[in-house]
């Protein structure tokens, strides 16, 4: 069995929520690279850095959280000339956190001052222990009942 991975996926809020509800993620305006690095049981939080794709209001927030469910990217076509890919994720019940009180505790973000950087290519994989971080802020246990979230899965 592969070790499990870590990822952020930068996207607007907008685009997240859209993702959630249908149980997908996409990458990079749809590219297929960064879904193929993934696998079977990898995890994935996604980035906000604004609310909405055609409007500048920043947002900073983690947005999302869930687990790669299987091997399989796909193709969608959404209209002429676009077709995206896809991965299945499992995404379980969180609250989006601010960026800025971890921005210090990520080993990812280099500069304190420059943090945005880190997430410029739209994807990028981190470690678990910044992957902890984050998690344990966006799931309360007690609103949730992810128990088994810190427990089995994430932990082991």
């Amino acid at each position: 069995m592969q070790n499990k991975r870590y990822w952020i996926g930068v996207a607007s809020r907008d685009h997240v929520m859209n993702a959630v509800q249908s149980g997908f993620a996409q990458l990079c305006h749809g590219k297929q690279a960064p879904l193929k690095k993934m696998n079977t049981g990898d995890w994935i939080i996604y980035y906000s850095p604004k609310v909405d794709y055609k409007e500048s209001i920043p947002h900073q927030k983690f947005t999302a959280i869930g687990k790669v469910i299987d091997d399989n990217v796909y193709q969608v076509d959404m209209r002429s000339n676009f077709l995206p890919y896809r991965r299945n994720i499992d995404f379980i019940p969180c609250e989006e956190i601010l960026i800025h009180p971890l921005i210090s505790k990520l080993s990812f973000i280099k500069s304190v001052k420059y943090w945005g950087y880190s997430f410029r290519f739209g994807h990028l994989e981190i470690c678990e222990k910044d992957f902890k971080i984050i998690a344990e802020s966006m799931v309360n246990v007690e609103k949730t009942g992810q128990e088994a979230f810190f427990t089995n899965d994430l932990i082991n």
